[in-house]
Order: structure tokens, then sequence, then C-alpha cells
């Protein structure tokens, strides 16, 4: 055996037993970022954070030929990080409402992966369950590019306790599902939640299908599993087709191609994180002449630009609203803390309701 060879494996034999004790230090590493993640309702991924890392190391390597070699070994670390912070999750609690193969137990699956989803009836009950500690965050609709805003879910955050750590937009496609066997030409009737039947209202009237309304897509679809009828189909989405044993029609039949639900994690803890660079405010302002005015003149005033405005009505006093805004910018800064400062003085009410980061397609 030469020189060189027995010089080169005594190398990388040292250099193994170093990395064997990094590894072990990065993972335990890996831990706390996880720990902190779940204390503040995070996914497991944070694909711009991976892009500065990524970035930042690489610059370390000044042989360009091995550093596209080193780029490709530190996705593959953190690929193996997130995979054991994936076998950590499993204990994390997520709440939705609806049932399997809703597009809010999608949407749950999609921004955490490896987490244990529990059903709950409706908005409040999910909601509550992050309250009572039962769970350890909500997902839950806060609008939609069809439909508009979710009010009882924003009604929700407004008037409770928990922060928005997350705003993730989920891409809905509709499609005609059947029994197994069963084709388009056979379908006389579709059920399916009133949204998605206005959503699909173009092709229901094309093919002359009879409509029935359910309170929830999935349960349309378990409606027809359950039924053995040929000629009765559900629209809902192709992972609720794979849950309840039924066979895609045709698919994509909703009106707008451009049909998106946005869904908000709720979490106990409102976090401050560099990604998630927007904020979401809900006020109430004081009834006096010029209030809401000057309410937005201080958030131009700092800079902030509002890329939502909505009003909503205060349900214990009728005629008077609060405000839904998301702001560019976060309000964690000294600017923001000037200007909630200031804004204190011209509301009633004034939630800073949490972060996101803009434009987060699951």
């Amino acid at each position: 055996m030469s020189n060189k060879l027995e010089e080169a494996r005594k190398i990388i034999n040292e250099v193994d037993t170093q990395m064997a004790q990094l590894f072990e230090k990065r993972m335990k590493a890996a831990e706390l970022v996880y720990e902190h993640k779940k204390e503040f309702g995070l996914p497991i991924l944070d694909e711009k954070r991976e892009a500065e890392v990524i970035e930042k190391n690489s610059a370390l390597i000044k042989d360009e030929v091995l550093k596209d070699y080193y780029i490709g070994f530190l996705k593959n670390v953190m690929s193996v990080s997130r995979a054991y912070q994936y076998r950590m999750q499993n204990g994390l609690k997520v709440a939705y409402s609806g049932v399997p193969g809703a597009f809010a137990h999608i949407a749950a699956g999609k921004i955490f992966p490896e987490s244990d989803r529990i059903s709950y009836t409706d908005f409040r009950a999910a909601y509550d369950s992050v309250v009572r500690g039962e769970c350890d965050v909500a997902v839950l609709p806060i609008e939609n590019s069809y439909a508009g805003e979710v009010g009882q879910t924003i009604d929700l955050i407004f008037a409770g306790g928990l922060f928005i750590n997350g705003i993730y937009e989920l891409e809905i496609h509709q499609n005609l599902l059947g029994l197994p066997g069963s084709c388009v030409d056979d379908i006389k009737k579709v059920i399916s939640h009133p949204q998605a039947l206005g959503q699909c209202h173009e092709y229901i009237k094309l093919r002359g299908f009879e409509t029935e309304e359910s309170t929830n897509t999935a349960l349309a679809a378990k409606a027809v599993e359950q039924s053995g009828d040929k000629t009765l189909g559900a629209i809902a989405s192709v992972e609720t087709a794979n849950i309840y044993g039924l066979k895609v029609l045709e698919a994509n039949i909703n009106k707008s191609s451009e049909n998106t639900t946005r869904f908000a994690v709720l979490s106990k803890v409102k976090i401050n994180t560099e990604s998630f660079s927007n904020s979401v405010l809900m006020f109430a302002v004081k009834n006096e002449a010029g209030s809401l005015a000057k309410a937005i003149s201080i958030i131009g005033k700092y800079g902030y630009n509002m890329t939502a405005l909505r009003s909503r009505p205060l349900k214990r006093h009728s005629w008077q609203y609060y405000f839904y805004v998301e702001t560019d910018g976060s309000s964690e800064t000294e600017n923001g803390k000037a200007m909630i400062n200031e804004l204190n003085k011209v509301c009633d009410k004034l939630k800073v309701a949490g972060t996101f980061a803009p434009h987060t397609e699951i």
C-alpha cells in the first residue's frame, strides 16, 4: 500500500472522528431549534433560513469546484436535521376544524407533516383546544380568494389570547369524485359545501347536475362513499378522494384557477423572527370623529404599508367596528414599537395579533 493512500486514509479517519462528534453536537442544537419551533408553533422547514445558512457557509469554501459539492453536503445535513425534528414533532398536536380530507386537515398536514392532527367540530372548538392546552397549535382559515375573509376566525383572534405565528397559502383545486367504476356520465347529483358548489357553478350547470349542500367537502365525499350510489358525486380534493376510496372523475372543475385559502397558525406565544417580516394589527378606535383616519395616518407616518384593511362588527356594540390590518414590516422593531405606542392613544383596544412571511405557499 502506497504512503499516499495510507496518509489519505489516516486523514479521513481523523476527520470522520471529528465529524461524528460535531454531528452529535449539531443534532443537539437541532433539538433546541425544535423546542423553540414547538413553543412558538412554527413549521420545521424554514426555506429562507436554510438559504441564508447555505449562502453564508458556502462562502467559507474558496475552491469553486468543491463549493458546489459543499452546498450539496449542507443541503443533505439540513435534510437529516429536519428529519430528526420531524421525529420529535410526532408529539406535536395540531387542532383543525373539520374531518380528515377537509382543506384545513390538508393544510395542517403540509405545515406540520409529522404532527398529530386532531379534528374539532368547529373553529371555536379548535381554537379553545389550544387555550386549554389540549393542542399545541391550531390551523384555521382566515381568508379565501374567492369567498373573502373567514369572519369567525378573525373574531376569535381579536377577542382571544392566541397569536398568529405564520400565515400559509393553500391553492384549492375542486374535483368531481365518484365511486370506483363510475364515470362522469353516471353522475346525476353532486354533494359539497355551498362554497365549493358556488365555485363550480358553471361546471355543474354545464353538466346539468342536481346539487345537495353539505357542511364540509370531506363529509360530502364520505356520504358518497357510504351511499354506494354511482349516480352520486362529490366535489372535493384529490386528498379526500384517497381517504374515502373515491375516484377522480374530472379534475380542476372550479371556475377560477386562482382559488387560494390562507390558513393561520395560532399558538399561545407570539414569536419574533426575521423570516416573519409582516405584521397583523387589530384595533377598535375611539368613538370620536376622525379616529380611524388618525390610526391609519399613524401607521403611514412610521413607514408601514398596509397590505390589507378590513372592518368587522363588534359583537357587543351595535354599529361599531374593529379593524384587521396587515402591514409590511415587523412591529417588533424600535420604529414599530413607537407606532404601537402612538396607536394606543387613539384606540380603545389594540392587539398586535402576530407575524408572518408573506405569500408562503404550501
